[in-house]
This record gives C-alpha cells, sequence and structure tokens, in this order.
C-alpha cells in the first residue's frame, strides 16, 4: 500500500499508533512520521566520509534500538534515513551543489565528487545491512500484511 500523505502528521505519534504507518516506497515520509524524525535527523549528516561514517553508524544503532524493543516502524524509518544518505550523498557527488537539472529543467553534466562518493558508499554499506536483516524483513512483511 502506498504511504499515505493525507494523514495528520503533525499530531499522529506512529510510536503508539503504528498501525496508521506504511511503508512506501523508498523513502516516502522520512521526515514527516514521529517520534522518529526528531529521534534519527539530528544524526543524519554525510558532508565528508568522517561525517557519513559517523552518521550511518549512529542511525544503525538506533536501528538496532528499534528493532530491540520490536518497533518495526522505528526500524524502517532507521532504514529510510540510511538510504537518504545514500541516495543525497549519490546526488551531491554527481552534481555540483546537489542540483541535478538547470533553471530550465536539462539534467546538468555530471561533475564527480569523490569524497561525497566515498560518504554514499559508506552510507550505501548499511543500507544493505538493514536491506538484508531477516528480524527487519519479518517484521516488514507482518506489518505490510496486517496494515496493508
Amino acid at each position: 500500500m502506498a504511504f499515505d500523505y493525507d494523514l495528520d502528521f503533525d499530531t499522529i505519534d506512529f510510536r503508539e499508533s503504528p498501525e496508521l504507518y506504511r511503508v512506501g516506497r523508498g523513502e516516502q515520509g522520512v521526515l514527516m512520521v514521529e517520534p522518529y524524525k526528531s529521534e534519527i535527523l539530528p544524526h543524519w549528516r554525510f558532508k565528508t566520509p568522517e561525517i557519513a561514517k559517523e552518521s550511518s553508524e549512529k542511525i544503525y544503532e538506533l536501528f538496532e534500538a528499534y528493532k530491540g524493543q520490536d518497533d518495526f516502524v522505528g526500524m524502517d524509518m532507521a532504514r529510510k534515513f540510511i538510504q537518504m544518505g545514500y541516495t543525497r550523498s549519490r546526488r551531491y557527488a554527481n552534481y555540483k551543489g546537489g542540483k541535478k537539472y538547470d533553471k530550465d529543467g536539462n539534467v546538468n553534466e555530471r561533475d564527480i565528487d569523490e569524497e561525497k562518493a566515498a560518504s554514499a558508499r559508506i552510507f550505501e554499506e548499511k543500507w544493505k545491512q538493514i536491506r538484508n536483516d531477516e528480524t527487519y524483513l519479518e517484521k516488514k512483511k507482518q506489518h505490510q500484511k496486517q496494515y496493508g
């Protein structure tokens, strides 16, 4: 089921109401679902490989903590932030200033920034760990079967 953007994200606590959460595609809702956004976002950084490593490790620690609390929504939100770390650092690696399109809507020429590419690889490794985590996959399947 698609991510439901029509929910009242300003008032819903998804830890208290996990039945309202939908996985959606990719990173959908990553900056909307509370209290997880507030718990994870302060740790999300990718400017340099050193910062990306620290960030991805901290977010992965949060993933593991949510897993220990049997909190699928928290696990999935940590996955989304890790995935977003990869996609954003990859975008900045490919395009100066992270701008894929020019003012006329044309794709800018790629200008590879190796430092940002290294940051992307760091997040990608953590993303792979989460995507292959058996508990995560089982909880995701259960959540989607039960709630959509």
